[in-house]
């Protein structure tokens, strides 16, 4: 009988057509759980129009939406980790769907609103399982690479949603811009059917028959029978005992769990403050809508690149000093553009912003995705995720309130640079060894 180390043998693979279908999957789910929250911004003017609303109203909006990811984040996270990361993926995306699709009914302000927690639920969801299937199965000299380009299908998502918005609303009105947050329903059996259940989940219920088709998948030269012996890891079914959450906390990990969520709350602020109230702030500086929807556009497309070039580098270089790198950027971009540069500097700048704020989260969740023990990582990545969602849900609101003191255009985007500041200073202190010393001492304990 082989004993086959399941996490070292898809760590030594290259990518193959296994892993591009898996990621061409998430891809897909992430760009429509991008258009389902970023859409938002880009018919707010239009609600506070037809429903008479305050900026502070509108942007309760959003904050609903992110207060149902919170509890989504931090509940199916843990639920995935002892039920399967698939089931929890296709079940939250049915929730995000169905609820955007009927918000698009709603007549009054109240309606909208619990429509959007309801579908904040399955966004909050579905991203943390996401993110962990793909570090799963990644090999590891891409993990960081796939993990970002994946992600980045959320800002992807905020690109469709503007530039849909620019012809929709005009010839449609708002409506038509919620309702198109049903395509998901559609490919619910293509999804079924071509994404793969945790291995993880495979090997703590037992089922070799499956987890050997996935694995022969992987490995198309394995070879791999249910008569030989899978092993993740020796700490495996410690990791698995009582409620994963307690884990996060255990071998050394509180200082970063801690910092992993300052760093999250931040990023987050920064990220939903700026998707929610970006063409309003451009708005108020004497832009139109069609002008600032592309501001929008263009911070997306920015967050896209930074992204993918932000993977790639920390894969090469490590992911701390990358995102400290980065943010300190997005903190110089953010603070310049408070000056209203010219045109074409205005547009660099915006995509910057993007590229070291939204690219920077989704790079910092590959970092947490791969700190934590396959055991716990959708615990690990749902937790950060959930923390971070209480940045998020203030920004549309603590932006509300400054957009209707109508002060600067420089306290409004001092208001997203301080952020920056704070969440590099936290992910430089997370501890990185401590998460190589525990790799390694279970990996002694398997030889």
């Amino acid at each position: 009988m082989r004993t086959i180390r399941v996490s070292e043998m898809i760590d030594e693979q290259k990518f193959n057509r296994f892993h591009l279908q898996i990621l061409l999957c998430c891809i897909f789910i992430i760009i429509c759980d991008g258009y389902d929250m970023f859409m938002l911004g880009t018919i707010l003017p239009s609600l506070m129009t037809e429903w008479k609303i305050t900026a502070v109203d509108a942007g309760l909006f959003s904050s609903y939406a992110l207060f149902g990811m919170m509890i989504g984040a931090l509940v199916f996270g843990p639920l995935a980790d002892k039920f399967g990361r698939k089931k929890v993926i296709l079940i939250c995306t049915v929730i995000f769907s169905v609820f955007t699709f009927t918000s698009g009914f709603a007549d009054t302000p109240t309606s909208f609103g619990i429509q959007r927690f309801v579908a904040g639920l399955g966004l909050g969801g579905v991203m943390p399982n996401l993110i962990a299937i793909i570090t799963e199965y990644a090999p590891e000299k891409i993990r960081s690479t796939l993990v970002a380009i994946m992600f980045s299908g959320h800002a992807l998502g905020g690109v469709v949603a503007s530039l849909g918005a620019m012809y929709l609303i005009p010839n449609f009105g708002w409506r038509a811009v919620v309702w198109l947050g049903a395509l998901p329903l559609i490919f619910m059996p293509i999804l079924y059917k071509m994404l793969p259940e945790s291995i993880t989940y495979f090997i703590t219920k037992n089922k070799k028959s499956k987890l050997t088709d996935v694995l022969n998948h992987v490995n198309v030269n394995g070879q791999y029978t249910i008569y030989d012996n899978y092993v993740l890891q020796e700490e495996h079914k410690n990791e698995m005992k009582g409620f994963p959450v307690k884990q996060l906390f255990k071998n050394g990990r509180t200082i970063s769990t801690l910092m992993f969520w300052i760093a999250f709350f931040m990023c987050l602020f920064v990220m939903y403050g700026l998707s929610t109230w970006l063409p309003k702030i451009m708005g108020g500086a004497g832009y139109e809508l069609g002008s600032s929807l592309t501001f929008l556009v263009v911070l997306n497309l920015g967050a896209v690149l930074g992204a993918i070039v932000g993977g790639k580098l920390a894969d090469r270089f490590g992911s701390k000093r990358v995102l400290v790198s980065f943010l300190v950027i997005g903190f110089i971009s953010l603070t310049m553009l408070s000056f209203k540069p010219s045109m074409i500097m205005l547009y660099v700048l915006i995509a910057i912003a993007g590229g070291t704020t939204t690219g920077t989260q989704i790079v910092t969740n590959a970092y947490v995705s791969q700190y934590y023990p396959n055991e716990i990582r959708s615990t690990g990545v749902g937790w950060a995720l959930g923390v971070g969602r209480i940045g998020g849900i203030l920004a549309p609101t603590f932006c509300g309130i400054l957009l209707d003191m109508k002060l600067s255009l420089q306290v409004n985007y001092l208001a997203f640079a301080i952020p920056c500041i704070i969440a590099a200073v936290a992910i430089w202190f997370i501890q990185d060894s401590i998460s190589n010393m525990t790799a390694s001492r279970q990996e002694k304990k398997l030889i």
